[in-house]
């Protein structure tokens, strides 16, 4: 019997952006994985987690949920927001901790985040998939936070 596939659901709310014109050649490439990319809207947003699992990665700009199924979900808050040392975002989850699609995970305003070379994007990746495997979204979609952005086979 072939396992259920899984949903991802939009973190936060945007504009859908293809992967590949994320402004990051690892993204861009999909060289973590197959996903879409979110230009999201202004203002502070509640960013929640795009599947159930295990947060097995948190980090102030990025998270990594791991579903039951084995399907792993990056979601990370801009391109080289690393750089910020945290400022301007308030994590709410906690590392190892298990979550349902929808709950909580990282506070912040993508307004306030400048910085040379910095953008805003939020890609949504289906960590270790095969490249290729999640369409493009189609040109001037939007997402809702809580949509289907993509599903993923298990």
């Amino acid at each position: 019997m072939t396992p259920p596939a899984t949903q991802v659901l939009a973190p936060c709310p945007g504009r859908l952006v293809p992967l590949s014109e994320t402004p990051d050649p690892v993204f861009a490439s999909e060289m973590v994985g197959p996903g879409v990319a979110i230009d999201p809207d202004p203002g502070e947003v509640t960013v929640v987690s795009p599947i159930a699992g295990k947060v097995v990665k948190v980090h102030p700009h990025a998270f990594v949920v791991l579903g039951g199924d084995g399907v792993g979900v990056l979601v990370h808050l801009g391109i080289n927001t690393v750089r910020l040392d945290g400022r301007g975002f308030e994590v709410l989850t906690t590392q190892g901790s298990t979550v349902a699609a929808g709950d909580p995970m990282v506070r912040w305003d993508p307004s306030t985040i400048t910085g040379d070379d910095i953008s805003t994007i939020v890609p949504v990746v289906a960590m270790d998939r095969p490249k290729g495997s999640v369409p493009a979204p189609a040109d001037g979609a939007v997402a809702v936070t809580g949509d289907v952005l993509f599903t993923v086979e298990a």
